[in-house]
């Protein structure tokens, strides 16, 4: 079982920017990120595949980029121009087998995920 752990959850202001950043206990090379409000499942955000290839929710494009280093074996979230409803627990998520997935914003195609950090943003 591949051990993740996320860092870089803070509170910002709207139109702020942070750095979210999730290091895995062993190699893998497809990453997502997730975030969850209270009463409502977790969404994906975005995600990146062995050859680096990108997806993103369509609320967080030209906002959010996603970013990895296989030889740090972590991957990064880097978050621009905050809203309000980016406030949430944000997981990073991995599955160590797999090079790219089918549905990379689906929580069901990952088998290991971090504790989460919390985004609070404020208006």
């Amino acid at each position: 079982q591949v051990q993740l752990v996320e860092s870089g959850g803070d509170s910002v202001q709207a139109g702020g920017s942070l750095r979210l950043s999730c290091v895995a206990s062993q190699r893998t090379y497809v990453w997502g990120w997730f975030r969850q409000t209270p009463g409502q499942e977790r969404e994906g955000v975005a995600s990146i595949d062995r050859l680096g290839c990108t997806t993103y929710m369509n609320d967080v494009k030209g906002r959010f980029i996603i970013s990895k280093d296989d030889y740090k074996n972590s991957v990064y979230l880097q978050v621009n121009n905050t809203k309000p409803e980016d406030t949430g627990v944000y997981y990073c998520a991995t599955d160590p087998r797999a090079a790219k997935l089918a549905r990379p914003l689906e929580s069901a195609e990952y088998t290991s995920w971090g504790q989460g950090t919390q985004i609070t943003v404020s208006s």
